[in-house]
């Protein structure tokens, strides 16, 4: 049976709380989540800093294949590869991302990250399943 996630704060994600990451959607494979953009994820030249991107698609990633998971599995990243597109300065940072495969130990994913309609990024990432 999938793992149910909670998508309000509390503890469940503290290192996406701290970023102001927040999901809208988990389930079935895929996932959907926003970042507020501030002053302090900006790097010295006023863009975001690639690593908020990073982490939200990391993150994002996470939540799709944590959807289709059993409450005795737990995933973590082994690789991944991000193409950054164009700069975000401000506003709302969109992340959608999907399972596009799944074996018993590993999965497979990619997401994309917008802002409005703009595409900002674009991530594929492996991901280690394992019982804990």
């Amino acid at each position: 049976m999938p793992k149910t996630v909670p998508q309000t704060p509390g503890g469940f994600n503290p290192f996406g709380e701290l970023i102001g990451l927040r999901f809208s959607k988990i389930e079935d494979g895929s996932s959907q989540c926003q970042l507020e953009v501030t002053e302090s994820l900006l790097n010295p030249y006023g863009v975001v800093h690639g690593g908020v991107i990073y982490s939200l698609a990391d993150t994002a990633m996470g939540g799709a294949l944590y959807s289709v998971m059993s409450e005795e599995e737990r995933c973590v990243t082994v690789e991944m590869k991000m193409a950054y597109i164009r700069p975000a300065t401000d506003g709302t940072l969109n992340c959608t991302a999907a399972v596009v495969h799944r074996s018993k130990r590993l999965g497979y994913l990619e997401s994309e990250v917008k802002s409005g309609d703009r595409l900002v990024a674009k991530a594929s990432a492996t991901f280690s399943i394992f019982a804990h």
